[in-house]
């Protein structure tokens, strides 16, 4: 095997460990769950995390309320735990207010969330910006649960806090920058999370050995979906103002080809690096144009600030 396969499968293998290592924690956009993945990858590049308060205004939005959760079940009459938070983090709508009742399975049904054209999977639902509560489980488990009275519990809390974000700098010969965003808010969701999370700290690594021959300044943002970039670009319009390109990484650990998703302007020098890469890379791959559907790339791209960046992603979200 050549030493460039040797360095590329030793490389993949870091990155599979950093996420299985990330994998099991309980992560929303605000909580214990992100501020401790911030502090996993701070074992891995020197990232500096930021903290905003609930109730901070950034542009139209509003930092919300922190949210942490203990523990949580549906138990059936006989006392077994027919769903369970331990088991699956995702069996928990994420930011479910707690709740501790009695309820017929008429009362509870409204309150689970399954997807029946795929029986053995747990969705991944949430309640950010509304007062509500769920579980999530699979079809095959909805459908085996009898006409009976169940007790439910989420222990969990919304209270004042903070939204966290991490943030790390490769300086480069100028003030010119490289923005590199992957959101780390999701629980147990390898592709849709994880896979952008490790593809920029190793990235961040090479780039970090490798300062001597940058032009460009890069940043590295892990941020909450949504609320974290209109967080940042809130506190950070000067720095915004330098960024010349960027890309957000989402989904890119699953089979599918490569796909590139344009930034607002449809023909920034990203746009057109990324095709002509693409172009010779002598695999299968997609351009798609840009629409104000998908991950930060909208908040990036959003009219205010218009920045070049585009989005990687292998299969697209909603459609793997």
């Amino acid at each position: 095997m050549s030493s460039l396969a040797e360095e590329a499968r030793d490389v993949g293998s870091e990155m599979h460990a950093l996420i299985a290592e990330l994998f099991p924690i309980c992560r929303s956009i605000t909580g214990n769950g992100l501020r401790e993945t911030l502090r996993l990858l701070q074992s891995h590049i020197p990232l500096e995390t930021v903290e905003v308060a609930s109730g901070t205004r950034v542009l139209d939005w509003t930092v919300p309320k922190e949210w942490n959760i203990r523990d949580a079940w549906i138990a059936n009459s006989s006392g077994e735990r027919v769903v369970d938070f331990r088991k699956s983090n995702l069996h928990v709508v994420s930011y479910s207010m707690p709740v501790r009742e009695r309820m017929s399975l008429e009362e509870l049904r409204p309150r689970l969330h399954s997807i029946p054209e795929q029986p053995d999977r747990i969705p991944y639902r949430t309640a950010y910006y509304d007062a509500n509560w769920g579980f999530c489980l699979s079809q095959r488990t909805l459908d085996s649960l009898s006409d009976d009275t169940y007790d439910v519990y989420i222990d969990s809390s919304l209270e004042p806090g903070h939204l966290t974000y991490g943030e790390y700098v490769v300086p480069g010969r100028t003030d010119d920058e490289v923005l590199i965003s992957a959101h780390c808010c999701h629980p147990s969701l390898a592709n849709d999370n994880l896979s952008g999370v490790a593809v920029a700290v190793e990235l961040a690594r090479y780039l970090t050995d490798h300062t001597a021959e940058l032009r460009h300044t890069y940043r590295f943002l892990f941020i909450p979906g949504t609320i974290g970039s209109i967080t940042w670009l809130a506190k950070n319009a000067d720095v915004a103002a330098r960024i010349r390109h960027g890309l957000v990484l989402s989904c890119v650990g699953g089979p599918g080809p490569v796909s590139y998703k344009r930034s607002r302007r449809g023909d920034a020098l990203v746009d057109r690096a990324a095709e002509h890469v693409l172009k010779r890379s002598g695999s299968t791959y997609a351009i798609r144009d840009f629409v104000p559907y998908g991950n930060d790339e909208r908040q990036y791209c959003s009219p205010g600030f218009n920045l070049a960046v585009g989005s990687l992603t292998r299969t697209p979200d909603g459609q793997y």
